[in-house]
């Protein structure tokens, strides 16, 4: 069972996990918002499993062995068969529990955008669109479940987050991605230009949600810590971003309170 949660991707799988539940936490009540969260999880285990047995072979030529399927710790064919039984469970449960069936609908339809992007769009310079639907469909999803229209400016800094988180996650492998053949548009675009655009969908981020919840040290915080990103080296870099995330998480919160309110259940 651990080597099936890190196969998913764990960190990342556990951060949209949580941030849903906080999301839905603004909107719901605790019952429904763990329901919710339960749900996003499944389809992101999905993500998480597809793109390990897609990856297989490239983390195997580069021995990245923190992959459980290099390191063994599980089989293709277990996380494929994984993958059968958590789908149908993760399609079930987002149709017909809190979500809805148009909430679920659209969020499914972000891990659809997930599982396209590992098997399609990784490798071309649409690289980033999976992410940017993928996210602005999960905090999108989760309004529609009040039977409220999502936003302008969720929707965009949704997606803005998305495209961030992707160039962020490619950085690290550029150079290996490259020697596979693996061009999205941050291996096009090479480290630098990658840095300075991830800083820039964060700053963008930033100051579309201080528009609605006027916080300056927020403000300023989120800023510089954006900013660093372009410059930082790598072991800085990722510290930086969480920084910037965990602010532009508080404001969004807090601009969801104030703009959209709570549903009294």
């Amino acid at each position: 069972m651990l080597f099936l949660l890190r196969a998913s991707h764990l960190g990342p799988t556990a951060a949209v996990t949580f941030i849903s539940f906080l999301l839905a936490t603004s909107l719901w009540w605790e019952g429904p918002a763990f329901l919710i969260a339960f749900g996003v999880f499944l389809g992101q285990l999905l993500v998480g499993w597809s793109n390990d047995l897609n990856d297989y072979p490239d983390d195997l030529k580069h021995n990245r062995t923190s992959k459980p399927l290099v390191s063994g710790g599980v089989s293709s064919k277990q996380l494929l068969l994984a993958v059968k039984i958590c789908a149908p469970f993760a399609i079930i449960f987002n149709l017909f529990g809190p979500l809805g069936i148009k909430g679920g609908l659209t969020y499914l339809f972000g891990v659809g955008m997930g599982v396209a992007y590992n098997f399609y769009f990784k490798s071309t310079p649409l690289s980033p669109l999976p992410y940017a639907l993928a996210f602005a469909a999960l905090v999108s999803s989760i309004v529609i479940s009040t039977d409220q229209t999502p936003p302008i400016w969720l929707v965009i800094c949704g997606a803005l987050l998305g495209v961030a988180a992707h160039f962020a996650n490619v950085l690290k492998d550029i150079d290996q991605d490259l020697t596979s053949n693996i061009k999205g548009l941050p291996q096009r675009l090479g480290k630098r230009a990658s840095r300075i655009i991830c800083a820039s969908l964060l700053i963008g981020t930033t100051l579309i949600l201080h528009s609605l919840v006027g916080s300056t040290p927020l403000l300023v915080i989120g800023l510089v810590a954006a900013a660093i990103t372009s410059v930082a080296p790598d072991s800085v870099i990722f510290k930086s971003l969480i920084i910037t995330v965990i602010i532009d998480l508080i404001l969004l919160l807090n601009a969801v309170d104030s703009e959209l309110g709570s549903l009294i259940i």
